[in-house]
């Protein structure tokens, strides 16, 4: 899809050829239709906001709320009562539940913990690439990209290694989930399969604690107390959850989009100081959070000239925002060498008291799988350059992500 004739349907954004390539679409609807009402297909319309300055603005307006148990009719209607028992986070949460939370999760979250690992994910990085066959054809996604932040994310919580693929499993199935009645039921299960995995993780930390991040929060406290069970459950989904599919899908970005612009890739390999950089600019170039989870209007809010009704749900198209020419310059040209403010201006992570709380640990993450692999592998090259790159379809925008990432890897000459 190229263009729109008129404001966006959800059915349009739902087709393999947005998937594919969103960026013409949003680019239309910035200029004509900046906060575009649509109806997705959980049925309930929603107003969708696609410019920079608007994105960024509703992503700290506290008239947005982020509490989706104060709209719980629509948040039934698109989840699940299934849902309710795991949401129960600092991210469906405002003020002053939502200081709170945050609080005492920071609490364990330190950049000080985060940076400790370092020398942990190298060695998972080395070891990951080491088994990786070299001279053929092999998918990055399954034995790379995304074993990296599940092992890193389950130390960090202390998910042990035995227990760690079905609580992927059960993670992946909430991930995908469509609109479907065979699609709820399966995600319905997951749900509460994990809610009753994390209820059990969390009593046996309580009887044998350890160096990890849930043994961590169980102890937490400030001046209200600690986190309830029912929160604690939650956080440890919410940790795990958004821990490691938003990186995995990234490092798969950043791959795929370096070898295609191999200007950019030979920047990288021979100035190891813009690797940084570089993860800066694949986050605003495609990241891997392509809308931010939905908010509803506690009251009637005006924007771009658009009237968005209490108690309408609201849904902000970073994406877009990212490729905003008002804000970036060349938006729709990767350089890793983009210079100024531009460069971490980007909404990858959001903006206000909802940014990102692992965005440290994503950006080490991403800057030492990205480092071990054009260092070891230098002429890594896509497997088919002529097939197009196949876009995870998704039931409705929410990761923006390969499905494949076939490449050819070939070490570097003696």
């Amino acid at each position: 899809m190229t263009t729109v004739e008129s404001p966006a349907t959800a059915a349009e954004r739902c087709t393999p050829e947005f998937r594919r390539n969103p960026h013409p679409v949003y680019a239309d609807l910035r200029e004509t239709a900046p906060v575009c009402p649509m109806r997705p297909p959980h049925g309930i319309d929603t107003y969708l906001i696609t410019r920079y300055e608007d994105a960024r603005a509703a992503l700290a307006d506290p008239r947005l709320s982020k509490d989706m148990y104060g709209a719980m009719d629509a948040y039934r209607r698109i989840f699940g009562d299934s849902s309710v028992a795991l949401d129960d986070h600092m991210l469906n949460a405002d003020p002053p539940k939502h200081t709170r939370l945050r609080k005492l999760v920071n609490t364990a979250f330190t950049p000080r913990r985060v940076e400790s690992l370092r020398p942990q994910i190298q060695d998972l990085v080395e070891t990951l690439l080491d088994a990786c066959p070299t001279g053929q054809p092999v998918d990055l996604l399954p034995t790379f990209a995304f074993p990296l932040p599940i092992i890193v994310i389950c130390e960090l919580l202390g998910v042990p290694p035995d227990e760690r693929a079905q609580v992927q499993q059960w993670s992946t199935t909430v991930a995908q989930t469509g609109f479907s009645k065979e699609s709820r039921h399966a995600q319905q299960k997951a749900e509460q399969s994990l809610h009753a995995y994390f209820t059990d993780l969390l009593a046996r930390k309580r009887s044998r604690p350890g160096e990890d991040l849930l043994s961590a929060l169980i102890t937490a406290r400030d001046d209200d107390g600690g986190l309830s069970e029912n929160e604690l459950v939650s956080t440890a989904f919410l940790l795990m959850f958004a821990g490691h599919k938003t990186t995995a899908y990234l490092i798969g970005n950043a791959v795929h989009h370096l070898i295609t612009h191999p200007a950019q890739l030979r920047a990288v390999q021979q100035n190891p100081d813009l690797v940084g950089p570089a993860v800066e600019e694949v986050l605003r170039y495609d990241g891997s959070v392509e809308s931010a989870t939905f908010r509803h209007a506690t009251e009637a809010v005006e924007i771009a000239g658009t009237r968005i009704p209490k108690g309408a749900l609201v849904q902000i198209a970073l994406t877009s925002a990212n490729r905003d020419p008002r804000k970036f310059e060349s938006p729709d040209q990767l350089d890793v060498t983009r210079q100024g403010n531009a460069q971490n201006a980007h909404l990858g992570f959001g903006h206000g008291i909802h940014y990102c709380l692992g965005a440290p640990l994503a950006r080490l993450e991403m800057q030492l799988a990205l480092t071990g692999l054009f260092d070891r592998f230098p002429r890594v090259a896509l497997a088919d350059p002529t097939r197009e790159a196949p876009w995870m379809e998704v039931p409705f925008p929410a990761f923006r992500g390969l499905s494949e990432l076939s490449v050819v890897l070939e070490p570097a000459t003696p």
